[in-house]
């Protein structure tokens, strides 16, 4: 039915998605995945677990990443607005350590997909959002890691509308390791 365009970003394998969107007075609709559109796009992923979380302005999450059982997510905020950001972990890679970030909203309705193998993390810049994600490998419990939101070594520019004092993160999220400690 509906067509997705993808951009694809200074990162490869990171993808920016924008699904056609068909609206009138009564509201809209929208298809956020199908299978064989998302192939024709390079993402061949058998997404295996859905998950949803909800947050309040200046709440950071991230960022996170799996080590053995690493996951590629598909990442889209259905209330409020986020500036979501993911790092690029893969040894090898030319952009290794690199980061890039999305903003995603209720509005734009715009995807982020994010290949195995990066850092994940988001900024809540509205005063609560909805933030929904496909993975295609479950979550391992202990199989978690992290790098530190700040980090000079990533650099990581986080929207100047939420000032530093008013993050809101956990103490696990913001104790993360530097990045050349992984």
């Amino acid at each position: 039915m509906g067509q997705i365009k993808a951009e694809t970003c200074e990162i490869e394998g990171l993808k920016v998605i924008t699904p056609e969107v068909f609206g009138d007075e009564r509201g809209y609709f929208m298809e956020t995945y199908r299978k064989d559109q998302f192939a024709e796009i390079g993402i061949t992923d058998e997404f295996v677990q859905d998950n949803q979380s909800s947050s309040t302005r200046g709440v950071l999450r991230g960022m996170h990443f799996q080590k053995e059982f690493p996951q590629s997510k598909l990442v889209r905020v259905i209330r409020g607005r986020v500036f979501d950001v993911a790092v690029d972990l893969r040894k090898g890679s030319a952009t290794f350590g690199r980061w890039f970030g999305v903003e995603l909203s209720e509005e734009n309705k715009k995807m982020f997909y994010i290949p195995k193998n990066f850092a994940h993390g988001f900024l809540v810049l509205s005063e609560k959002a909805e933030f929904v994600y496909k993975c295609d490998d479950f979550f391992h419990p202990g199989d978690d890691g992290g790098l530190r939101f700040n980090d000079p070594a990533i650099g990581i520019k986080w929207p100047d509308e939420i000032r530093e004092d008013e993050l809101n993160i956990n103490d696990r999220d913001r104790n993360w390791p530097d990045f050349v400690c992984i």
